[in-house]
């Protein structure tokens, strides 16, 4: 790969990686979300993070790597097994971002606080989330490995 398109890559990453940052930082006080100016820590840094989402039926989970980083899986129905890659974890005021690289394309993934349910399996989950890979954005729900969802069992 040539050293301008990876420069390029690198560089919209950063800038995707920072504005995800000043969106999770920068809510209005009446959107209901603190202002206390205090870093997001309600997710422990060694949480399994579960990720789901219906209409297209989607998955990501994010566990801790080996290498103190993380490593988020991306399943479909199309692809049970789910693609692999390495992301890197930010806090933000009020919910927490990854941000990373699948099959060429930007991942970032915003999980914030709040009640999300899932009308396909009448679950409650702690968590909302988003997932922007590349020009496709996915919307669905979450729960942690120290924060389960409530409701239905797994089919």
């Amino acid at each position: 790969m040539d050293s301008l398109h990876y420069n390029s890559r690198s560089t919209a990453l950063r800038i995707s990686a920072a504005a995800l940052a000043a969106l999770l930082a920068g809510c209005s006080p009446t959107d209901g979300i603190e202002q206390s100016g205090q870093k997001f820590e309600a997710i422990s840094q060694t949480a399994t993070i579960n990720l789901v989402g219906n209409e297209p039926f989607w998955g990501v989970e994010i566990a801790p790597a080996a290498d103190g980083g993380y490593l988020a899986t991306y399943s479909t129905p199309e692809n049970i097994e789910g693609a692999r890659v390495g992301v890197k974890r930010f806090a933000g005021n009020n919910g927490l971002g990854f941000s990373g690289e699948l099959d060429g394309a930007a991942m970032q993934i915003t999980i914030t606080p709040g009640d999300c349910n899932d009308t396909m399996s009448d679950r409650s989950y702690p968590y909302t989330s988003t997932v922007a890979l590349g020009d496709l954005t996915l919307y669905g729900c979450g729960y942690t490995s120290d924060q389960s969802f409530e409701g239905g069992e797994a089919q």
